[in-house]
C-alpha cells in the first residue's frame, strides 16, 4: 500500500507539472511526452482520469480545450521538428495584409519539405478549416518565417515575402495570378534585405520573374534596394496564361489585363 500510495502521489505530481507547462490550445504528441517521462502507461491513466484526451494515434490534448489548426502546427514544429508552416495567403491574412481579399471560406495554406507528410491525425482532424498542404523545396525550409503570436504560444509563418512568393509557386494552377497581383499591392514595405536573401536562394524561375515583374508594373519602393544582378532569373520564355501578353524583359506571358491601364481586379 505504501508503494502504491507514493507511485500516485507521484503521478500526481508529474501531470501537475505536465499541465502548468502546457500552453492552453496546442497539441502534445505521445513520442515526445515518452522521451520527457510520460511513458505510455501513465499517458494511458492520464486518459482514463479524462485529464487528456486523444485527438489520433500518437496525438492528445487537455480534456475540454479548444484547439485549432496553430495548436497542431505547435505540435509538428516544436516536437516533432518539421518545417511544416503556415504560409501564403493565410500567412498574409493573419498579418493583416490581405484584408482587402475576400479570401477562399475556411481555407488554409501549409507549407512543408517535399519528404514531409502529415500524419494521420493531423489529416483526419477536423480542424473547422479545410486545409491546403503543399510540399515543396523552392526557397530553403527555415528562410523567411517568422514567429505568430497565438494566445499562451508561438508558430512559424511565412514573413510576407515568403508569402508572397509562395503565392506566386502556387499560381496560375491552384492561385489566381490576378489575386497575386492585388496581394503584391499591398506589399509596398517589405524589407529590402529579406528580398534580397528570398530571391537568391529561390529556385523557381517562374517565381522569381513574377514577383520582379509585379514588384516593378507596381512601383514598390523597395525594389531599387534589392541588387538584381545577384539574382538569377534564367533563360528561356515562361508561358503562363493562354492568350496573354509577353513580357520581353522577364520573358513570361501574363494576362492581358495586367498591361491595360487599369488596375487588375479579381
Amino acid at each position: 500500500m505504501p508503494y502504491k500510495y507514493t507511485m500516485s502521489l507521484e503521478n500526481g505530481t508529474k501531470i501537475n507539472k505536465l499541465l502548468q507547462d502546457w500552453p492552453a490550445g496546442t497539441v502534445y504528441l505521445s513520442s515526445w511526452l515518452a522521451n520527457n517521462g510520460v511513458s505510455n502507461q501513465l499517458l494511458s491513466r492520464y486518459k482514463e482520469s479524462k485529464w487528456l484526451e486523444s485527438i489520433g494515434t500518437g496525438a492528445v490534448i487537455r480534456s475540454g480545450d479548444d484547439i485549432d489548426y496553430h495548436g497542431g502546427v505547435y505540435a509538428l514544429q516544436k516536437q516533432a521538428g518539421l518545417s511544416v508552416h503556415v504560409g501564403g495567403r493565410t500567412s498574409l491574412s493573419l498579418q493583416g495584409r490581405a484584408h482587402y481579399i475576400e479570401m477562399s471560406a475556411g481555407k488554409v495554406s501549409l507549407f512543408g519539405g517535399n519528404k514531409e507528410n502529415l500524419p494521420p491525425w493531423f489529416r483526419h482532424r477536423d480542424w473547422g478549416n479545410s486545409i491546403d498542404y503543399y510540399t515543396t523545396s523552392f526557397l530553403p525550409a527555415e528562410m523567411g518565417l517568422i514567429d505568430f503570436e497565438r494566445k499562451s504560444f508561438t508558430v512559424k509563418v511565412s514573413s510576407p515575402a515568403r508569402a508572397i512568393l509562395e503565392c506566386l509557386y502556387l499560381a496560375p494552377k491552384h492561385q489566381e495570378l490576378f489575386e497575386c497581383y492585388e496581394l503584391m499591392e499591398g506589399l509596398n514595405n517589405l524589407r529590402p534585405k529579406s528580398v534580397q536573401e528570398l530571391l537568391e536562394n529561390c529556385s523557381s524561375i517562374k517565381v522569381k520573374r513574377l514577383f520582379l515583374y509585379m514588384a516593378e508594373k507596381l512601383e514598390h519602393p523597395w525594389l531599387e534596394f534589392v541588387d538584381l544582378s545577384k539574382v538569377n532569373i534564367g533563360s528561356g520564355k515562361r508561358s503562363l496564361v493562354k492568350n496573354g501578353v509577353y513580357i520581353d524583359k522577364y520573358q513570361i506571358t501574363v494576362p492581358k489585363e495586367f498591361e491595360k491601364n487599369e488596375t487588375p481586379r479579381l
